[in-house]
């Protein structure tokens, strides 16, 4: 089997992360398959906030948690490092864009052995005062909305895959 699908088929959601901080050089590589991504009409929609500050990434835990309605939680599951995707809503495509670079990221991280998780409440976070706040303070104004959360870090677990339901696929021939 190739590399490629044999990353793609073995990629898992991790949940568990050790207290280990990712290399800026593997990082920097994960960041810029993101950013490869497809995007309609290569608009490229997407922007990606890399946090690593654990000050930031926690404040984001916290205000995540609080929207799911669990204060106290770690929904980063202890991840050092927070990828935060937002897209610009102008842009027809946007949420799909956005998708896209989410799975680029999940992908390459595993390829680069480095578990990820896609986190939601992205949305809902850069909707807040405080997720404005945070957009401001980078210098990040226009009409983005945040799609998601790619946690990264280094897998305290081992993950196998699941069974793949029967009615996946439809053939027409």
């Amino acid at each position: 089997m190739n590399e490629t699908i044999k990353n793609l088929i073995e990629r898992r959601s991790i949940r568990k992360y050790q207290d280990k901080m990712i290399p800026k050089e593997i990082l920097d590589e994960i960041i810029k398959v993101g950013t490869f991504a497809p995007t309609g009409m290569n608009k490229q929609s997407p922007i990606i906030i890399a946090i690593t500050n654990k000050e930031i990434r926690d404040k984001l835990a916290n205000l995540n948690a609080k929207i799911m309605g669990n204060p106290g939680i770690d929904p980063f599951y202890g991840a050092p490092v927070v990828l935060v995707v937002l897209a610009n809503k102008d842009v027809p495509t946007y949420l799909y864009d956005g998708s896209l670079v989410m799975g680029n990221l999940m992908n390459a991280a595993a390829s680069l052995g480095i578990g990820s998780c896609w986190i939601h409440r992205a949305k809902e976070e850069f909707a807040t005062l405080e997720g404005l706040e945070i957009l401001k303070s980078l210098g990040i104004t226009g009409n983005y909305e945040g799609i998601g959360h790619c946690i990264l870090g280094y897998s305290a677990e081992e993950k196998t895959p699941s069974e793949r339901k029967k009615d996946y696929v439809y053939y027409i021939n």
